[in-house]
């Protein structure tokens, strides 16, 4: 899954852009502490930074330098800070894009997509993902588990890829819902379920049961530690 760390010191608003691009099936990870930034990027290694300017300790402009030194991470800074020249001066640092407060989300996800074609030719989305032995293939459809293995239609594979991403966290109803299906378009929210069973089902045939725990009246969660590793 694509990794996106999200240095904005406005915590009303990082949570907002957070919980925007979630949607989009993108791991999303924002600033611990302020002090430990630099140490912080390179623990998480992200695919990606969206970098406010105005930041306590340090600017954003130092940090673009920073990244550059040994990073060809795409980085799109967001700012209030309107001026053609800082904006220049930007770019010139090695950012790969600019954007300015107010912040329009679905610009920003145009801008997210537009890098990572650019940095990789192609979104920059894992294949497969591993819980403790449960193996999930994207590109076969497939799910694999001591050498049994199972087929899953898309959106099962979708279904499934988002809890085992979130391991251990509750996903909630409407955000898988936008994950499967177009906003637009009216889902019935027995659908939700009757794929949710599927997919249960699917793993019960490969050996796993009852790993994946209904949060009554909010969601789903993968439960990890159900899993014999």
């Amino acid at each position: 899954m694509t990794k996106i760390f999200i240095i904005e010191d406005d915590d009303k608003l990082s949570e907002h852009i957070k919980e925007y691009i979630e949607r989009y099936d993108y791991e999303v990870v924002t600033v611990e502490d302020y002090k430990q930034i630099e140490n912080q990027f390179y623990k998480i290694n992200p695919d990606l930074v969206l970098l406010d300017i105005n930041l306590p300790y340090y600017d954003g402009f130092y940090f673009c330098r920073v990244f550059r030194r040994k990073s060809t991470v795409p980085i799109i800074i967001i700012s209030a800070r309107t001026l053609e020249a800082e904006q220049v001066m930007g770019i010139e640092l090695g950012a790969d894009d600019y954007i300015t407060k107010p912040l329009s989300l679905q610009l920003l996800l145009v801008k997210i997509k537009a890098c990572l074609r650019r940095s990789c030719g192609k979104y920059t989305k894992k294949t497969s993902i591993n819980v403790n032995g449960l193996k999930l293939d994207e590109s076969n459809y497939k799910i694999f588990y001591k050498n049994k293995e199972v087929e899953l239609s898309k959106n099962e594979c979708k279904l499934i890829k988002k809890l085992m991403t979130q391991k251990d966290k509750i996903v909630t109803r409407e955000n898988l819902l936008k994950i499967l299906w177009d906003d637009t378009i009216f889902v019935d929210d027995n659908t939700l379920n009757v794929n949710v069973t599927r997919v249960k089902n699917k793993l019960r045939n490969i050996g796993i049961k009852k790993v994946i725990k209904t949060k009554r009246g909010i969601g789903y969660y993968f439960d990890s530690s159900l899993i014999d590793n």
